[in-house]
């Protein structure tokens, strides 16, 4: 992880064309990203496409970046905007993931697939949410962030945190079956 002090210099570096910066930048925050991302989607290869859109991303706005928040709260809020818009668009038209043989495997990312393969019934679960409340509780219960930091990627109050949190564990409760009369 970046230090929050290096956040400025580092972004600077980048809007200067530092690739290796970038590199910095993404190497930090891949595997995070790619998490969010997986459990968002709900499938591999949409969270590959949603993280390499939200590092597209954050390298285009690299120069918009305020400092207001930590360089990994900025990026997390992108990837969530990123899913976001591609659950939209995915809503519009469904399509077929391609097969494993033109798409191999993806070393880095086997410790959350095996974790979303361990928890088919879960990730269903997650995937039955509505957007607002699976971003939240991915942030918070499944990426362990603080419900101020999980504010600051959605752009949210704490305390709309706090209630979407509340409401998503419900819902996943009685999705899973476990909801106590």
């Amino acid at each position: 992880m970046i230090h929050p002090s290096e956040d400025v210099q580092l972004l600077s570096r980048v809007v200067a064309g530092d690739h290796e910066a970038f590199t910095s930048v993404m190497q930090a925050h891949e595997d995070r990203v790619f998490s969010v991302c997986l459990r968002i989607m709900g499938n591999r290869e949409s969270a590959l496409d949603a993280t390499q859109e939200t590092f597209l991303t954050t390298f285009r706005k690299a120069s918009q970046f305020e400092g207001k928040s930590a360089l990994g709260t900025w990026i997390y809020r992108i990837a969530v905007n990123t899913c976001y818009d591609m659950l939209r668009k995915e809503g519009r038209r469904k399509a077929d993931p391609l097969p494993d043989h033109i798409d191999p495997a993806d070393h880095a990312a086997a410790e959350a697939v095996e974790w979303v393969a361990m928890r088919p019934e879960l990730q269903r679960a997650l995937a039955a949410l509505p957007h607002d409340f699976r971003a939240a509780v991915v942030l918070s219960d499944i990426e362990g962030m603080a419900m101020p930091e999980v504010a600051d990627v959605l752009g949210i109050p704490v305390g709309t945190v706090k209630s979407r949190v509340f409401r998503g564990r419900r819902m996943l409760a009685a999705e899973l079956g476990n909801q106590k009369r």
